[in-house]
């Protein structure tokens, strides 16, 4: 458990690191200041200006300065917000593009242990209680320290007996604040956890909201809903009795110290210690004193959210980044598996001394039951994990010693489901792409693909929207495009997942057909649960619990493998 001294370093070395508009600060906090300053006046010329009133002459020119007064802090007031607020959402802006470019570039392990919504949540939530605070409360803050110290300074020259009385209300207050502080931070962190997990259900459902609703799921995930929000209530509730304990006890012990002062200074009006303009500019005062000790209980509670929410986004800089770096260098040379083993935890193995090689221009075929590994060996070679121990060879270098950005741009990947990204066709079939391909060789793609047929038919082309996922699109077409994407691509290695599997058979055979001259002279690695597929494939690998069973041709696995020959005959084939 980490302790307040310890959050509250990791939030000024995330201040620090920031991106501070230098020139604009130093201007707002001058603005901020001199409104402060010029308050402080105020209480000055309002004192002559009393005591002006009790004398035959009446100086005119007070009245005027303090009309000028006013409107300058007003201008230098609503100056130095605007410019407050800039500050904040420059910073906000820099903190939320490193927190995208960070998740962006988090290793895939991250994304199977953390829920979509609940990284959303670092980047918008827990993002905007920061510029809340740098926004809202911050120069405030430091202006309210000097406004408290100045009208002290001044008081004591008014009179020095009753800027003691004050005085007294100082460690009241701290013995009030700070330990209900500590309590502000816990129950703040455990609401942006919880708010962090309801933004992770709510990402998580309405990006199946199909299967939601083809399963009449809407009063279970109503029931989670409804305990999450009930979880977010009861943080609220604790929130407020805080807050409701903070806000009335300053705000009597401040109104006690006035009385006291009212009473004091009556007293000492009457007896002619002091004037009625002395007595005014010390309510004025107690004022300016009062004010910002309430804006620092609200900077304080502010300051506790700020710093919950920078131990989280701190502990999200603080990852491993996977780095993407190098450009695809295309050669011919065999994939190879040595001797892999790997597992997604210590309890259940994945794949047990996977060895096999695929050669360019070759088909290699992955057949066998469900949680067999196949998808597993198209995780590894993506380099989405790493093998537990083995090495997966490209000729006679490891993969692993290959810069990322160098070996992922040799790979091409076609799934069962090739979902589109929202934008228009063209943005997907050029999606990735760091050279943007010209509109013929797009075209040229799109020919090859099988797809040209059904793209000039839409009303706007290639600049028709797909929707989310690609939802506008029936399944074929998906992968057409996402054949296309490939083509453009120009992998050395092509991955292909069921890429047929769930298609009609119309589709299938264009799909079928595409796919061919996408594999020409290429590294192919196919996975099949239909065996038609992968007929002409030059070797079929049989993977049985994580291991190799069989390799061979069709036929030869026909004659040999047991669990081979039952799936082809269970299929019709022989």
């Amino acid at each position: 458990m980490k302790t307040n001294n310890t959050s509250s370093k990791q939030f000024f070395q995330l201040i620090r690191s920031l991106n501070w508009p230098i020139g604009v600060t130093i201007f707002a906090v001058f603005l901020a200041l001199a409104e402060t300053i010029t308050g402080l006046i105020i209480p000055l010329v309002t004192k002559n200006l009393v005591d002006s009133l009790t004398t035959a002459i009446f100086d005119w020119r007070l009245i005027s300065l303090l009309f000028v007064v006013f409107i300058l802090q007003a201008i230098a007031g609503g100056v130095s917000y605007y410019l407050l607020s800039f500050i904040g959402e420059t910073i906000v802006a820099d903190l939320r593009k490193k927190l995208w470019r960070k998740v962006l570039r988090l290793p895939v392990p991250y994304f199977d242990t953390h829920e979509t919504g609940e990284t959303m949540s670092r980047i918008t939530q827990d993002t905007s209680t920061l510029k809340q605070l740098i926004t809202g409360h911050l120069v405030t803050f430091v202006s309210g320290i000097i406004s408290v110290i100045g009208s002290v300074i001044l008081l004591f020259f008014i009179d020095w007996k009753m800027t003691l009385i004050m005085l007294v209300s100082v460690p009241l207050s701290m013995a009030i604040i700070i330990p209900l502080g500590r309590k502000m931070h816990k129950v703040a962190k455990g609401t942006q956890e919880e708010m962090a997990k309801f933004s992770g259900l709510l990402g998580r459902v309405l990006s199946d909201i199909r299967l939601v609703k083809a399963y009449r799921a809407e009063e279970t995930e109503s029931g989670k809903g409804d305990q999450a929000v009930g979880e977010l209530f009861q943080f609220g509730l604790k929130e407020a009795k805080i807050q409701s304990i903070i806000s009335p006890v300053m705000t009597l012990i401040m109104m006690g110290i006035l009385v006291i002062i009212l009473g004091y200074g009556g007293m000492q009006v009457s007896n002619g210690n002091l004037s009625a303009g002395s007595l005014v500019a010390i309510i004025f005062y107690l004022f300016q004193i009062v004010v910002p000790f309430a804006q620092m209980a609200s900077f304080f509670t502010a300051y506790q959210k700020a710093v919950g929410a920078t131990e989280r986004i701190q502990g999200m800089l603080e990852l491993n980044n996977e780095t993407i770096s190098g450009s695809p260098q295309i050669n011919k040379e065999p994939l190879r598996f040595e001797h892999i083993h790997f597992s997604y935890s210590e309890e259940k193995k994945i794949l047990t001394n996977v060895s096999f090689e695929s050669t360019p221009g070759t088909v290699t075929a992955f057949v066998g039951p469900s949680g067999g590994g196949k998808t597993t060996i198209f995780s590894l070679l993506e380099r989405f994990y790493e093998p537990d121990s083995g090495a997966i060879f490209i000729g006679q270098t490891a993969i692993k010693d290959l810069p990322l950005g160098d070996w992922r741009g040799r790979i091409g990947y076609v799934s069962q489901e090739s979902p589109l990204m929202s934008g228009s066709i063209l943005d997907n079939m050029a999606y990735g792409l760091e050279v943007r391909p010209s509109l013929e060789q797009i075209k040229e793609a799109a020919i090859a693909a099988n797809a040209w047929e059904f793209i000039e038919k839409l009303p706007q082309g290639f600049e028709t929207l797909v929707g989310e996922r690609g939802m506008k699109l029936s399944g074929g077409q998906r992968q057409r495009i996402a054949i296309a994407r490939a083509l453009l691509y120009n992998p050395q290695i092509l991955l292909l997942d069921e890429a047929t599997s769930n298609l009609d058979s119309g589709s299938e055979i264009l799909v079928q057909e595409a796919l061919q001259l996408l594999m020409e002279g290429r590294t192919t690695l196919i996975i099949a649960h239909r065996l038609a597929t992968v007929l002409h494939a030059d070797q079929i690998i049989v993977l049985e619990g994580g291991q190799i069973t069989g390799t061979g041709t069709h036929s030869e696995l026909f004659a040999s493998h047991k669990l081979y020959k039952e799936f082809a005959l269970g299929q019709g084939l022989s």
